[in-house]
């Protein structure tokens, strides 16, 4: 591992127990030390997750990783299914256990005739990759393990599958596509891959009517679907006020329904409405506007879109994971290992719009306006649940920091 300044790339590990832990009557065991879930936890009430009966661990001793005995899980595993009744439990391997190299899916399998709760492992243990690939394995799980084979129809709900509660502003932008799908079409949301969501709504994912993906990540996922039961998928996240509109258009064309006009002329009049930004511009004499973004794959790509949308073509991209699990990533997008590398490329920046994550903001110079759009955070908690970067009034968040930006330049 590289040195780092302020907080490292989360691990498989952490983006597997951050997307399982928002599913309702489920709970989280983790074959490991203590001491790995004990810091582990601070992290997750920071993103706003509730642990109370949902993530347990198993401790370890030194005999325990010496011999290979794994009573310690049994136990656990009895336990839990005694006192919580769940209806899955995740058994999730620490670092040190995948180490040792503990079969997990073996216990499992002969444990699952002694509990009434499906077991489901996950043996990843942290050395497959950072978080993406842990969201993405979560994702493509779910539905092999979860969802059952004859759900009954539901032509009013939709899935989210690629949500994420380790992305900044996540449950606000959930709020946010909820409210767009229920204007444009009037559906409701099913079960949300990962986030809020119950492990009913998951089995039942077969029989919504549209799934929407929001990440590459779980293009697998709804692939399996649309295999299993014919189920089409949009594969965007909706960023800026024609991106918001393409998306639903994707959308209205896979469910065979119109958007409601009403809602359409809304947002086609937030888009003639910002139709001068383009011209003003190009107006500037003496600055050549520069946007800097940094974060995950589809908030970079996809912000940026908006921003050349509005004229603001002239970006740096920086992606905060690796882009093994993106299917044929963009060329303009830049991944450095190194978070030393990633803070040199941006701190002598000057006059410049640096859309990122706090450690950005802390390096650069003050004559920079910056907005922060992705984790991790340093200063200050996310608490709203109304602010979100996605959709319209997520355009309309980020519009306000472009004017901000443009009464800086000459």
């Amino acid at each position: 591992m590289s040195l780092t300044r302020f907080l490292p790339t989360p691990s498989d590990r952490m983006g597997i127990l951050w997307s399982l832990l928002p599913i309702a009557n489920t709970v989280v065991l983790e074959y490991g030390p203590a001491g790995t879930t004990h810091f582990s936890m601070g992290l997750f009430g920071e993103l706003g997750e509730n642990q109370e009966n949902h993530l347990f661990t198993t401790h370890m001793s030194e005999d325990d990783v010496v011999m290979g005995d794994t009573k310690r899980l049994e136990d656990a595993i009895l336990e839990i299914d005694h006192n919580l009744s769940p209806k899955v439990i995740f058994v999730v391997t620490s670092s040190v256990a995948a180490v040792i190299g503990s079969d997990i899916k073996g216990v499992c399998s002969y444990m699952q005739q002694k509990v009434k709760a499906k077991l489901v492992p996950f043996e990843q243990g942290g050395f497959r990759g950072d978080y993406s690939s842990g969201i993405k394995e979560s994702f493509t799980q779910l539905v092999r393990e979860i969802v059952i084979d004859n759900p009954k129809p539901q032509k009013d709900i939709f899935n989210l599958i690629g949500f994420s509660m380790g992305s900044y502003r996540a449950l606000s932008d959930r709020n946010e596509i909820e409210y767009l799908l229920k204007r444009a079409f009037d559906l409701n949301i099913g079960a949300c891959l990962c986030g809020e969501t119950n492990i009913e709504n998951i089995e039942n994912m077969g029989g919504g009517v549209v799934n929407l993906v929001l990440r590459d990540e779980g293009k697998e996922a709804a692939e399996l679907l649309k295999q299993r039961f014919g189920t089409k998928y949009v594969l965007r996240t909706p960023y800026g006020y024609k991106g918001t509109l393409n998306w639903l258009n994707e959308i209205s064309q896979a469910i065979d329904k119109p958007i409601n006009q009403d809602f359409l002329d809304e947002i086609n009049e937030r888009i003639n409405d910002t139709a001068y930004y383009p011209m003003h511009t190009m107006m500037l004499k003496k600055d050549k506007p520069f946007v800097v973004l940094i974060g995950e794959y589809e908030r970079i790509i996809g912000i940026g879109s908006f921003l050349n949308d509005m004229g603001f073509s002239n970006q740096l991209k920086l992606c905060l994971h690796n882009l093994k699990n993106i299917t044929n990533p963009d060329d303009s997008v830049v991944f450095y290992k190194n978070e030393g590398d990633r803070l040199n490329a941006v701190k002598n920046l000057h006059r410049t719009l640096i859309l990122g994550d706090d450690p950005t903001m802390s390096v650069c110079q003050k004559d920079n306006v910056f907005l922060r759009i992705s984790m991790p955070v340093v200063r200050g908690a996310q608490i709203s649940k109304h602010l979100p970067l996605v959709g319209i009034r997520g355009a309309d968040f980020i519009t306000e920091t472009l004017e901000e930006y443009l009464q800086m330049l000459k």
